[in-house]
């Protein structure tokens, strides 16, 4: 007996269902062995069986063990942009960003291989790494253009909004490493933290000395 098309449709979805799935456990698999033992010890052998694969099963996503690590980074990227969108509201500009501050926090405490996985991508998965940078900062341009087309940001261009991109990123490194991980792993962010940047967001370093922006 033949199978019909509506038959033949629901077996080939099932089967890519059935792929997706297995390829985001060899990703996820790839998160904890990256976190845990780096990326110079994360052979194909212990991501598979820590994501209870064949190594075989493996090779049908992925050409090589470099190609799934120059994936690793924006794909867990991209978790975050989504994770981070979910939790900002629909406030004004400032406190938008302030949200999703807090957000990214909370997003390392669910995902703490974060961090290794990011640092050390510059040099063992450079491909991955620009690529990730590339779509935050996509990304977060996009964001800071439309606040500023809602009149809540006045007198940037779209050069500067890049170059404020990277200081935040850089800000959120930095912040993280100094007050989120530790030995015993990651904690929450002290309040102070936030309330730190939501004055730098809102109000400025500076306004106080009176001095002017000039070139």
């Amino acid at each position: 007996m033949t199978q019909g098309p509506a038959t033949a449709k629901i077996t080939k979805l099932n089967r890519v269902e059935r792929n997706a799935w297995t390829k985001q456990k060899i990703f996820e698999a790839a998160t904890k062995v990256v976190g845990k033992h780096g990326y110079a010890e994360a052979s194909v052998a212990r991501i598979t069986e820590q994501a209870g694969v064949a190594q075989g099963t493996f090779y049908n996503h992925f050409e090589n063990r470099q190609e799934l690590l120059d994936q690793l980074l924006p794909k867990i990227g991209l978790d975050m942009v989504e994770f981070i969108r979910a939790r900002t509201g629909t406030a004004d500009a400032a406190r938008q960003e302030i949200e999703r501050f807090a957000a990214f926090f909370d997003f390392i405490r669910e995902v703490p291989e974060f961090l290794r996985i990011l640092n050390e991508a510059e040099f063992f998965a450079p491909i991955g790494y620009q690529k990730h940078l590339d779509n935050i900062s996509v990304a977060y341009v996009r964001i800071l253009r439309r606040a500023r087309l809602a009149g809540g940001i006045e007198d940037f261009s779209d050069d500067e909004f890049e170059a404020i991109v990277h200081m935040l990123m850089g800000a959120r490194g930095y912040l993280s490493r100094r007050y989120s991980y530790s030995a015993g792993g990651v904690t929450a962010v002290p309040e102070h933290v936030i309330s730190a940047y939501r004055k730098l967001m809102t109000r400025g370093l500076f306004t106080a000395s009176g001095d002017q922006d000039t070139p």
